[in-house]
């Protein structure tokens, strides 16, 4: 990729938390539009060696020219740190990655629909029990059940949590397989399984595009907001 890309990115990102119309911007209390410093190539080099696999292209360079995590879309994105001497990801979900599986091909395809609509179809209701303690055995006997369908370690290798959009919905960056370096939504807590993230066009999103369209929507919000009159409100979207 053209080191271009992300040319000046680092100083609109800092730019946008300098005033106040950017607290607006949702996910920035956290963020707060700061950024981690880049890594540098030998710690870039150390943390591909660590996890046995190349990180995808558009995703390195942002390492080595942005920053190693923190303002982007939603809660921003998850920040990569050596701790105690290793390398992780951190965030709320990031631990959900299992980093010795990451050369392996992320699998497109998710859980057998008709399995997952069985136990959908199986779950306790409260209301079929007489005594509490009957349905908190029922559920938690489901819940183990679900989980090891829904939330397989299998379902995830080749991937990380890079982001965290709030109520334990996420995103994961595809490192490995066919979907390398696209980004796709994980709303398993809401029963749906993962699927690829797509523009408005129904373009899979790839990382670039994920984050510079985060930053160009930021800043033209910014400057909406920064163009209003003394003591105005904007109309709600």
């Amino acid at each position: 990729m053209e080191t271009s890309t992300w040319a000046g990115v680092r100083k609109r990102v800092h730019s946008l938390g300098a005033g106040s119309p950017g607290a607006e911007v949702f996910g920035s209390s956290w963020h707060r539009f700061l950024l981690d410093d880049p890594l540098t190539p030998a710690e870039l080099a150390e943390l591909e060696a660590h996890i046995g696999v190349a990180l995808p292209g558009e995703y390195r360079e942002f390492l080595l020219q942005v920053g190693a995590g923190g303002a982007g879309p939603s809660f921003g994105v998850f920040p990569v740190r050596r701790v105690q001497g290793r390398w992780r990801w951190e965030g709320d979900g990031a631990d959900l990655a299992d980093l010795s599986r990451l050369a392996e091909p992320f699998p497109v395809q998710g859980p057998d629909p008709e399995r997952v609509g069985e136990l959908l179809a199986e779950r306790p209701e409260e209301e079929d029990f007489e005594e509490i303690e009957d349905f908190d055995d029922a559920i938690e006997a489901w819940d183990e059940r679900w989980g090891s369908v829904m939330f397989s370690p299998d379902r995830t290798v080749g991937a990380i949590v890079i982001s965290h959009l709030g109520c334990a919905a996420r995103q994961w960056l595809i490192v490995s397989g066919p979907e390398r370096g696209r980004i796709w939504s994980d709303n398993r807590v809401d029963d749906e399984d993962l699927v690829p993230l797509l523009d408005e066009r129904g373009e899979p999103m790839t990382f670039t595009r994920w984050y510079l369209d985060w930053l160009d929507e930021c800043e033209s919000d910014h400057q909406a907001r920064a163009d209003l009159p003394p003591h105005t409100t904007p109309s709600p979207a």
